[in-house]
């Protein structure tokens, strides 16, 4: 008897964590899906690669570029997430320069 209840406290205790995982892989999916921005290169659920049009968080849904070809899906049809937006203009004007590096370089060495 004893033996039959530490097995049952066992099958317990592993459904628990199973489930426990479960939910918090979801809970990331769903913050990856919230965080899709254009330019993003998804895979949908039946296997179609594309690249973020646009995003409707209202309606939940999200139109994808696929060859020239644009098609709107649900959000939860996005099975992964590829590649993060391409950098933009903003971004690359914000990155140092070689010249300014090697002008703070030759100021420290002084």
């Amino acid at each position: 008897m004893p033996t039959l209840l530490i097995m049952l406290i066992v099958l317990m205790g592993s459904m628990y964590f199973m489930q426990r995982n479960q939910k918090k892989q979801a809970q990331e999916h769903m913050n990856r899906l919230n965080k899709l921005e254009k330019g993003t290169e998804v895979v949908t659920i039946g296997g179609l690669y594309g690249v973020v049009d646009e995003v409707d968080h209202d309606k939940r849904t999200v139109t994808l570029d696929v060859d020239g070809v644009y098609l709107t899906f649900e959000l939860i049809a996005i099975k992964r997430v590829l590649t993060e937006p391409a950098v933009t203009e903003e971004a690359v004007s914000e990155v140092v320069t070689t010249d300014e590096v090697s002008e703070a370089d030759s100021a420290i060495e002084e």
